[in-house]
């Protein structure tokens, strides 16, 4: 991780006759032993915040991670990347199935290591889910791939981990726990996500949250979002009115959505303008 740029890879994959893709692909990884750092660091954690503050298991999608792995870091234009999906197809579906299964094992050792959820909302959701414990996926780069590419290099292996986690959650003893799935960018892919097996869709700003809603509760899912966190940059004027819109449009905030920004919070954002954001929630969503 390098500082004010995020991940960085010294050495990207050049191509499926990089030695390094060879590598990849016939390791055996022993994921409880090369990532032990992580497990260590989130049960201390879960420790030290002694029931105060939840933790949130997540990890990236498979095509996100790959597009790291290819581009050496974030891209503008993700030359390298589209170079591998459409140049290379089958090698690209067979990195990104290994990387799903690893995501999957990364996952479920993340639940046994005691990640919990934080869920942002004024809306008790535990009477859909009986737990403190869930994942989520992050797809943070998937709105740079069309309809028809979404459904071929990250659908498929979202789809892998929806269906593979809660059976290694059982092989390990484990409760299954409720998982939640973000591809940001893709506003097309919201009924075809809603049709797997997560249980709570994660929402960018560029849904609206009417209709979106209406779509995922003939589903049965629970959405979570979406407000611009440009917004934290505005007046408390504007954030009100976003926050109104978004209570509005979610079933007046009384089930079936936990509310969140549409992404991560972003620099330069006043810690009390995030405080208001969400008394704004709560004074709206507690009528």
């Amino acid at each position: 991780m390098v500082d004010k740029k995020g991940p960085h890879f010294p050495n990207p994959l050049q191509s499926p006759e990089d030695k390094q893709y060879k590598e990849v692909m016939q390791r055996n990884v022993d994921v409880s032993k090369e990532l032990d750092y992580v497990y260590k660091a989130i049960t201390l954690t879960r420790q030290k915040l002694a029931g105060r503050v939840p933790l949130y298991g997540f990890c990236g999608a498979p095509w996100t991670l790959m597009c790291y792995m290819v581009e050496g870091g974030g891209s503008k234009i993700f030359k390298e990347v589209k170079t591998w999906i459409y140049k290379y197809g089958d090698a690209s579906k067979a990195l990104l199935q290994k990387i799903a299964e690893l995501c999957v094992e990364y996952l479920a050792l993340q639940v046994q290591a005691g990640a919990q959820v934080c869920f942002m909302s004024p809306v008790d959701m535990r009477t859909k889910f009986d737990t403190e414990q869930i994942i989520q996926v992050f797809d943070s780069w998937a709105g740079e791939l069309s309809p028809s590419s979404f459904k071929q290099f990250s659908l498929p292996y979202l789809v892998h981990i929806a269906d593979n986690l809660p059976k290694r959650l059982k092989e390990l003893g484990l409760e299954v726990v409720p998982m939640v799935v973000f591809a940001k960018g893709a506003w097309y892919s919201i009924e075809d996500l809603c049709k797997t097996q997560y249980d709570v869709i994660g929402l960018d700003w560029l849904h609206d949250p009417a209709s979106t809603y209406k779509l995922a509760q003939s589903y049965g899912k629970v959405l979570q979002g979406n407000a611009d966190p440009g917004v934290l940059y505005g007046s408390h004027e504007s954030i009100t009115k976003v926050v109104e819109e978004m209570v509005a449009g979610f079933g007046g905030g009384k089930g079936g959505w936990i509310a969140n920004l549409g992404h991560g919070i972003t620099p330069f954002v006043n810690p009390d303008d995030l405080k208001f954001y969400f008394q704004e929630l709560k004074r709206l969503t507690s009528k």
